[in-house]
């Protein structure tokens, strides 16, 4: 396997694109033993997709990609306004919020990073934020987004670990309220270094608080209604993916009216390619899996991290630190594909709640989409306002450190995870 981790390291090194790169150095498994049937790479690849639960993926893509076009979005940059908008901070608290609000609609932090640069990018540069803090903003605000329910992360990570979706959606809640607290004081401290006003100087009044919850009120609902209808049985996984494009399209055509016919095309266009890079890299991966599995890659390391310590608190940090210094270079969908066959059952073995890892391991593997040098949401973010690596890099260390110091409390407080879940599901 270590041919295959450097084919790997190579193809990508190469900009081949990660999908091919995973198959190609899984094939190259197949060279090394000739003994084994060629026909197992096809195989496997094909079975893959086979798998029931993996349906929830492309659905819960589409009804993002509807609601993002329904006319949601406008609203809850309204509550967020009226949320924070009297915080210091200005337009930087409201993005967070923001943020936080968009998770239950977009369920993609690079999709969430970006469309938040085109809409408050240029409104917090005139206001004199500094472009390198309003990208950071921006980019890492977005963390969010998997962690609420229903993001793409926790249904690979369940449906590969064969852990409950229900209980993963349920043990973001708390973690992302956690986020976005350690975010907004990382947020309040640099605008008070540097006096960045308030957005707003008036009180929020009643009726202004009244007319925003209304207005984002569907979308607010939107995590609500999928714990509900896994906690009381109504719906599977890939069940409640299915209504879940039905309530967008509900949302969009009845309610704010805004889903019109070219709206819905485009949301159909911009999913076939979403859903297509997606399974296309979960179908290729089985070939690398295949050979991971034969090699006993995971009681290999399972093994060597034992050798250190059989902490599990410990373990969790050492593997926290090993997924985040793969984020640097790996997308954090690929790292979630890939290492929770291989991290998960050392979890297992020690006893240590899947979901409670899954939540840390998805952060973890998440923050790589904000770090050089390959972070996806960073360089969207920073090409859309022309920002240089180096000041975004420079003043996102704020950012980094709170999301780090929210992990760490994660990692040794299992509870701010599970709480939620053994409270909805026993």
């Amino acid at each position: 396997m270590i041919l295959v981790a450097i084919a790997f390291l190579v193809l990508l090194a190469m900009g081949m694109p990660v999908a091919f790169a995973i198959g190609i150095s899984g094939a190259i498994f197949f060279v090394q033993h000739p003994e084994l049937p060629f026909t197992i790479p096809v195989q496997v690849t094909v079975s893959q997709t086979q798998n029931f639960a993996l349906l929830a993926v492309p659905l819960f893509i589409l009804a993002g990609n509807f609601m993002n076009r329904s006319g949601i979005t406008e609203q809850l940059l309204n509550l967020a306004l009226v949320m924070t908008g009297r915080l210091k901070g200005g337009l930087a608290q409201v993005s967070i919020a923001l943020s936080a609000l968009m998770g239950g609609v977009s369920g993609s932090a690079i999709a969430d990073a970006a469309m938040q640069s085109r809409m408050l990018g240029e409104p917090m540069i005139k206001r004199g934020f500094s472009p390198g803090f309003t990208a950071g903003v921006l980019s890492f605000g977005a963390i969010l987004t998997p962690i609420i329910p229903p993001g793409i992360g926790m249904i690979l990570y369940g449906s590969i670990g064969q852990v409950s979706i229900g209980r993963m959606f349920a043990a973001g809640i708390v973690p992302a309220l956690m986020l976005w607290l350690a975010l907004t004081v990382a947020v309040w401290i640099t605008a008070n270094a540097r006096n960045y006003q308030p957005e707003r100087k008036s009180r929020v009044t009643l009726k202004e608080l009244g007319t925003a919850l209304r207005g984002g009120i569907w979308a607010l609902l939107f995590p609500v209604i999928l714990l509900f209808g896994l906690r009381a049985g109504i719906f599977t996984p890939s069940e409640i993916g299915a209504f879940a494009v039905l309530y967008a399209i509900f949302v969009g055509v009845i309610i704010y009216r805004q889903l019109k016919v070219k709206s819905f095309a485009e949301a159909m266009e911009g999913s076939l390619g979403d859903v297509g890079s997606v399974m296309f890299l979960i179908a290729l991966s089985a070939i690398f899996s295949y050979g991971i599995v034969l090699e006993r890659v995971p009681e290999a390391i399972a093994g060597a991290i034992l050798g250190l310590t059989d902490n599990l608190s410990l373990i969790m940090v050492l593997i926290a630190i090993s997924v985040l210094i793969a984020g640097l270079v790996i997308d954090a969908t690929v790292l979630i594909i890939m290492l929770t066959p291989i991290f998960l059952p050392l979890i297992r073995s020690l006893d240590g709640d899947p979901v409670h890892f899954g939540i840390v391991f998805i952060i973890a593997a998440t923050i790589g989409n904000f770090t050089p040098p390959v972070g996806a949401a960073m360089y969207t973010v920073c090409s859309i306002l022309k920002v240089r690596i180096g000041d975004y890099t420079r003043e996102s260390i704020p950012f980094m450190i709170a999301v780090s110091l929210v992990a760490i409390i994660l990692v040794f407080v299992p509870a701010a995870a599970l709480w939620l879940p053994k409270l909805l599901f026993g």
